[in-house]
């Protein structure tokens, strides 16, 4: 009988669901793609009854339900935080203390209400799985690795900020940690909020602001904020800080010592803030850097398995593969807490027996993180005819074709393809695609499409076979989670003219793919296998016409909003933008064919393909 174990992750951010079946993930998602709330926090009801369905179960054929972090500990943790900080941050304590009091503390019991819902139904044994164990077990049970180092580095979980684990076979050995408030994750989100983004979610901002700067202030970084030894260790000097007194990150302090106050959201970039935005970078791969060795020293394995926010760092991923030592690297593609709800998942079913099938396949467990809902034609045909909306149905084979033929004549083409990803990043499914070669297309996608900062960079998807010849990079990159330099003989001999700084930098072309090159000269690299077959023949198509077999993939959403789910939020966000084409399974709609968009009748009225 196969046995079934449900993972949430829930009441913070990134709520989420997932579903394994003997070991095996079946089903993942993330509640805001339902909700379409970005980031949201609350219990994943819709993404839990999805995890159901796609594995054809009820709540009671579940063996166990785990949830992602000890919620007894962490509000100890809480309490211990608001007595140390006393008189300061009473406002916070004030604000955060009832619900800590009430149902918070006791989350695995709010856990099993929402489960049983209204009608008390019946609700499998819901265990608490250690946050920084979610993350491991996430990483180190779904790589291909039948042993490795772990790493894990994020904000906080209940204590433990940054943990090294030994994973062997179906088993994880806790070897080290760091304890709050010293934590990478948080010395990331300070800057973050400090050059005037929102914390939890801006973080891939400063690390694309990071290139426009030079790391003036990396001494002072080390100096003042942060003790780092050798081994990795660290500890931040706290009183620079406000987050254990207060609703922010900074303060008083930090303006004192970084020449004024923090940038207003939206206000306009200087070159301090890329001057922070490329100190604090380098201050963290310095410090992930020493850690992934020790991490090395202390299991003698020379693979890794990274996961926790500070994981979805790319740029720190790709100089660990450069410098670490390391044969071979395996970043959990939802490194994030959405990702704890798998995590907690796989170590309750291993703890119970289940074994980690796919080792000796050559390929981890996550099944190219393609684990959310898909859309058969027949029921994206019965949405499009339903409202009436325009479309050819050229079947799979002759979409590829089209879409090839379009993209390599400049347009701008939405993608939505199979199951959807779980993870923050879109990777052939629920995609925005365009031409690399065009060197306007970068700004053109952020400003009038994605209507966002025009400094974000945009990555590559590149077939695998192909991957060698365009950028340097050591080892297999399906999840985009590693940056590599472009390759020699892509990039243009041209150097920066002399003066030209910030922003300006975008507008000085240094590769054949300038779309996705980088200031610095790296991209942050998909490459495509069989994990992703449509995307794969698209870009086979797109090499043919071309002899290029790089495409940019961006993710199928707007600033603000999550990646769409369904055919008919790829819809409205496709009538929205200046996308050209929508390629929906085997259907082509044109932008220039479709009748004229009414926002509320088209989206607020349109029919949910749940």
């Amino acid at each position: 009988m196969t046995q079934l174990v449900l993972g949430l992750s829930a009441f913070y951010h990134d709520s989420a669901a997932a579903l394994v079946a003997d070991g095996v993930p079946v089903a993942a998602a993330q509640e805001e793609r339902f909700s379409r709330r970005r980031h949201d926090p609350s219990f994943p009801h819709e993404a839990v009854g999805y995890c159901l369905r796609e594995a054809g179960a009820e709540l009671g054929d579940v063996s166990a339900v785990a949830y992602y972090e000890d919620p007894a500990l962490k509000f100890r943790r809480v309490l211990a935080t608001y007595a140390e900080a006393a008189p300061h941050g009473l406002p916070s304590f004030l604000d955060g203390m009832p619900a800590w009091l009430g149902w918070k503390r006791h989350a695995t019991r709010a856990v099993r209400d929402h489960l049983a819902g209204p009608g008390g139904r019946a609700v499998p044994q819901v265990v608490a799985r250690r946050h920084h164990e979610s993350h491991a077990a996430s990483a180190f049970f779904a790589s291909p690795f039948p042993s490795a180092a772990v790493l894990c580095v994020d904000g906080v979980g209940e204590w433990a900020t940054t943990t090294v684990w030994q994973g062997v076979g179906t088993r994880l050995r806790h070897l080290a940690e760091l304890r709050f408030p010293h934590s990478l994750g948080l010395l990331y989100s300070a800057f973050t909020y400090f050059c005037g983004f929102k914390v939890d979610s801006g973080e891939y901002k400063l690390m694309g602001l990071a290139p426009y700067g030079t790391p003036r202030f990396a001494p002072l970084i080390r100096e003042r904020l942060i003790d780092v030894k050798p081994d990795g260790s660290f500890r931040l000097d706290v009183g620079w800080f406000e987050f254990l007194r207060g609703r922010v990150m900074t303060g008083p302090g930090f303006e004192q010592l970084f020449g004024g106050p923090r940038r207003l959201p939206e206000g306009p970039l200087t070159e301090r803030e890329f001057d922070l935005a490329a100190s604090v970078q380098q201050v963290t791969e310095e410090v992930v850097l020493r850690l992934a060795r020790t991490a090395r020293r202390l299991t003698g394995e020379p693979r890794l398995c990274l996961a926790g926010g500070v994981a979805l760092n790319c740029v720190a991923n790709g100089r660990l593969l450069e410098d670490a030592g390391l044969t071979e690297l395996w970043v959990q593609p939802a490194a994030g807490d959405a990702g704890g709800s798998l995590g907690a998942a796989l170590a309750e079913a291993h703890e119970r027996g289940a074994p980690r099938a796919h080792l000796g396949s050559g390929r981890d467990a996550m099944a190219g993180a393609l684990l959310g809902p898909a859309y058969s034609d027949d029921e994206i045909g019965a949405y499009l005819d339903a409202h009436g909306i325009p479309y050819e149905r050229p079947g799979f084979d002759g979409v590829a074709r089209q879409v090839a033929g379009a993209l390599a004549g400049g347009a701008i083409v939405g993608w939505f393809q199979g199951r959807m990803e779980f993870g923050p990043r879109a990777l052939g499914s629920r995609s925005i695609l365009a031409d690399p070669r065009d060197p306007g297309m970068q700004s053109a996608l952020n400003l009038r499409t994605k209507f966002r900062e025009s400094f974000r960079p945009f990555a590559p998807a590149v077939l695998a076979e192909d991957a060698k010849d365009w950028f340097d990079l050591r080892q297999e990159s399906p999840y985009m989670l590693i940056v590599g330099r472009v390759a020699a003989a892509q990039r243009l001999a041209a150097g920066v003219p002399e003066g030209v700084r910030g922003l300006d930098l975008l507008h000085v072309p240094r590769s054949t793919v300038p779309a996705v090159t980088h200031v610095d000269g790296s991209a942050r690299v998909q490459t495509v296998d069989g994990r992703h077959p449509r995307l794969r023949r698209l870009l086979l198509a797109f090499k043919e016409r071309t002899g290029c077999p790089v495409l940019v993939n961006t993710s199928f959403n707007v600033r603000g909003e999550p990646i769409v789910r369904t055919p008919r939020e790829a819809y409205a966000c496709f009538m929205r933008t200046n996308i050209d084409l929508l390629a929906l399974g085997g259907f082509l709609l044109r932008k220039e064919e479709q009748p004229p968009w009414q926002e509320e009748r088209d989206w607020r009225g349109g029919i949910p393909m749940d």
